[in-house]
């Protein structure tokens, strides 16, 4: 979709939505429940048997269908490896539909709730169903997707940031100071780990993205799934870095089907650094979406990047520490 389609994504209409739906021979009930979903427009609906569905439509200009069909693929992958994951639905033949311009997909709905994190044994559960999606992913890797990189998140995010004039201008040079000595240590513990395998990943592991239910946990959302080290996947699960214990009963499961180099561990904090850039970054490339306004209104303020570049300094001297 190109981006003179970009401002009818934001206005897509609840009449649009059960027409593409209806569009490749579902019946949908006309109540939609729009999801917490702020990159996609994603919708939960009934059928006329009652059976639960979730639509996604993609955001315009954000990946190619190139790069969307590698997440399908390796969704239908794990989904095959009977992996709990939930892969798009498949209507003659494809996963990735069109209507009147709109690319989306279907999905089954199943629900949950956040997992237990402090729980041991829910650690190792989801440690275990991690080694095992992390066994698919490196049996071959993406093409077009791109890899969780010091360049791709923290480089790229401060220059968008600077460059389209989004931090106040009395904090410019200290931002700048800041974001430059954050990304010259990231790089430097990422050359003092070495060659490590980069395979194919969830990419935003972190605890909404998985849901427990009686039958333990499920992921969903590999809208973000990348190329990139296997810590990328573990670390958003534990909230003390330093909980040895923790760590412990996540790569106890983890390691029953995969092999964990905790040489990684050295770049906790440096993945941590460059998420924080990325997400600020991501918030000021979106923000001429209305629902991002909406739903943000904090963000893009002075207090915002004041506070912001507190939270920077407080991490410099935990990577310093690490």
């Amino acid at each position: 979709m190109t981006s003179n389609n970009t401002q009818s994504f934001f206005e897509l209409t609840p009449d649009g939505v059960l027409d593409a739906i209806e569009s490749v021979g579902l019946e949908p009930q006309a109540a939609l429940l729009a999801l917490n979903s702020y990159e996609n427009r994603v919708y939960q609906f009934r059928d006329y048997d009652e059976q639960k569905f979730v639509v996604k439509f993609y955001r315009p200009n954000r990946w190619s269908d190139k790069q969307i069909l590698e997440e399908h693929r390796f969704s239908l992958q794990l989904a095959e490896s009977e992996i709990p994951v939930i892969p798009p639905l498949v209507f003659n033949g494809e996963t990735l539909l069109t209507y009147k311009g709109f690319r989306f997909s279907l999905f089954n709905c199943k629900g949950g709730r956040t997992p237990e994190l402090e729980d041991p044994k829910a650690l190792e559960w989801i440690g275990r169903f991690i080694g095992r999606i992390h066994l698919i992913g490196e049996s071959e890797n993406f093409t077009t997707r791109p890899s969780v990189t010091v360049e791709s998140y923290a480089e790229f995010g401060s220059r968008f940031l600077l460059e389209n004039n989004f931090i106040p201008s009395h904090i410019i040079p200290a931002y700048q100071a800041i974001s430059e000595q954050l990304i010259e240590i990231c790089h430097e513990r990422f050359e003092q780990l070495g060659p490590y395998p980069v395979i194919r990943l969830h990419g935003d592991c972190h605890p909404s993205n998985i849901l427990w239910t009686d039958d333990g946990p499920h992921f969903v959302d590999f809208d973000d799934a990348r190329m990139g080290p296997a810590i990328q996947d573990l670390w958003m699960l534990i909230n003390d870095a330093d909980d040895k214990s923790l760590w412990n009963h996540l790569l106890a499961g983890y390691e029953d089907f995969a092999e964990f180099d905790d040489r990684q561990f050295k770049i906790v904090e440096p993945l941590r650094t460059i998420r924080m850039i990325h997400y600020s970054a991501w918030l000021a490339q979106r923000w001429e979406d209305p629902s991002f306004k909406h739903n943000f209104p904090w963000f893009n303020t002075v207090r915002y990047w004041e506070e912001n570049l507190l939270s920077l300094k407080e991490q410099l001297s935990a990577i310093q520490q690490s």
